[in-house]
């Protein structure tokens, strides 16, 4: 077998290309041209479909589907041509699987890792031609929604899963199967008919019966070591994606996630413990520390006293994961109160510091958090954005907590992992301390800025919503991110199909998702 595989590589190295480098094509003067591209190898570096068919096995079915296809991967990839490696994939990942969960997965999740794969020469040509068509032999329903809405693309020609009753996947395919080889050339012919691409892109052998039926043809080589597209010429920006796994799930990652559960989640648990047990804040940082949390503060955390003698201090913070609060305790090294909306009961009861459940009623909830700051005289932590971003962007700032008080502390937060999100919008919300603190190494960062002066404050005449504006600018200046009108109703229409919680009948849905299309520049 070893003597076959070396002999099979001998000949892939002296197989001649009868293709030019895709780095010699002239992407100018383009707007006119058809352009036909493989996917995998080509507009992305890598040529891998293991790792997305994780994140789908992961993110729309279980931790148990997700490992079978990792231990099955090393057979699968040993002993099957890869139109048989993509079937036995599809098969694991999909059945079982109602189809809308998949969609839902196609829209929410694999964006972000494709975005990140993207190879920088072939995106430029491809995205250059007016027309764009892409045949891959992913399945389509993983694909389409990344292809169209962020690179502009007319048509997409992939594999076509079999939907049962019921819309479940049954894990096998449609004729003609994978798309592969000849079946990639019948499509284009079948589709285009009588037209002849202008151009065509791909990275295999198996890609030139299609790329000889149009008039230039570039390959695609070495795309692994190409330079990625970077985020400021992305055609649409990435704001928001949902998922647990925050690394590329290559099958080493995937292992290194797999090995490393059973160390992460009860040491999860036990920094999850520290502040709960102990109640002197400055012994909780040092020993969240020796456990590997790390806490970074820049500036100088204002006392109660120097701040704001009629009262508490209302902190400001960018919102990062649902510990911000926590972490923003740690770092005043003092206990703090904070609002919350639409966290689980569970993390309110299992929560170190003071909560109060907001009620989306503006003058309640305005009275709840001014008894706190005057009448209790307590310190409170707000996040005007009301949901968290994971990208460098902020949301719109509800301006409700720029009338509640003049001694307002801007506070720049971010959170940094290496494996999991603590976040997520479509999964179970009382898991994501959980999933955050499993990392190995996560860590906080807030810079304290100046308190906002009297003059700006709605005190002085000023608007609510200018100083809640003001307030989003200077922390979006700190972070280095960028300021958005975009609101926790655009997140949930996004990324789960809903208003995060609103209830709302059907016309009010299909509103709110023609304001968000147009909010994104779609």
């Amino acid at each position: 077998m070893v003597v076959k595989l070396w002999e099979f590589l001998k000949n892939v190295r002296q197989t001649p290309v009868p293709f030019e480098p895709v780095e010699s094509c002239d992407f100018l003067d383009r707007s006119d041209d058809l352009v036909v591209s493989d996917l995998e190898g080509t507009l992305l570096r890598s040529a891998s479909y293991f790792p997305y068919f994780l994140l789908v096995a992961f993110e729309a079915g279980s931790v148990l589907r997700a490992a079978i296809l990792l231990f099955a991967y090393p057979a699968i990839w040993l002993l099957a041509s890869q139109a048989t490696a993509i079937q036995i994939m599809t098969f694991i990942s999909f059945i079982g699987i109602k189809v809308s969960v998949i969609e839902r997965v196609a829209v929410a999740v694999l964006p972000k890792f494709y975005l990140e794969d993207m190879h920088l020469h072939a995106f430029r040509v491809f995205t250059a031609c007016g027309t764009k068509y892409v045949i891959t032999a992913s399945p389509r329903v993983m694909v389409e929604h990344f292809l169209k809405h962020y690179l502009g693309v007319d048509v997409v020609l992939g594999t076509e899963v079999h939907v049962a009753r019921g819309g479940f996947c049954t894990g096998f395919l449609q004729s003609p199967g994978v798309l592969e080889g000849g079946n990639k050339a019948f499509a284009v012919r079948k589709y285009l008919r009588d037209r002849l691409p202008d151009l065509a892109l791909g990275c295999k052998s198996t890609d030139f019966p299609y790329m000889a039926l149009c008039k230039e043809a570039f390959v695609v080589l070495n795309s692994s070591n190409a330079p990625a597209v970077p985020r400021d010429e992305y055609p649409k920006p990435l704001i928001f994606h949902d998922g647990r796994i925050a690394c590329r799930p290559t099958p080493a990652k995937a292992l290194t996630l797999l090995l490393w559960s059973p160390v992460g989640i009860p040491l999860a648990f036990l920094r999850g413990s520290v502040p709960l047990l102990i109640n002197d804040t400055r012994i909780v940082v040092l020993v969240c520390a020796l456990l590997g949390v790390r806490i970074r503060v820049n500036g100088a955390p204002p006392t109660t006293s120097s701040t704001n003698k009629g009262g508490g201090t209302l902190f400001v913070c960018s919102h990062r994961t649902l510990l911000d609060p926590v972490f923003l305790s740690g770092g005043v090294q003092r206990r703090v109160s904070a609002v919350t909306y639409s966290i689980s009961r569970v993390s309110e009861v299992l929560a170190p510091i003071k909560t109060v459940r907001l009620t989306r009623c503006r003058s309640q909830d305005a009275r709840r958090m001014h008894n706190i700051l005057l009448d209790e005289c307590k310190d409170l932590v707000v996040c005007p954005e009301g949901t968290t971003c994971r990208e460098p962007y902020l949301l719109r700032f509800s301006s409700l907590f720029a009338e509640l008080s003049d001694a307002i502390v801007p506070v720049a937060m971010d959170a940094r992992v290496q494996l999991f999100y603590g976040t997520t919008a479509r999964g179970w919300k009382a898991l994501d301390p959980l999933y955050f603190l499993m990392n190995p190494r996560p860590e906080y960062e807030m810079w304290f800025l100046d308190q906002l002066p009297w003059e700006m404050t709605c005190a002085a005449g000023n608007s609510a919503h200018d100083v809640a504006n003001l307030i989003q600018r200077r922390i979006a200046d700190k972070l280095g991110f960028q300021c958005t009108n975009l609101t926790r109703k655009d997140k949930y229409l996004m990324l789960a199909g809903n208003e995060g919680g609103v209830a709302n009948k059907q016309k009010s849905l299909r509103r709110s998702m023609k304001r968000l299309r147009s909010k994104m520049g779609s």
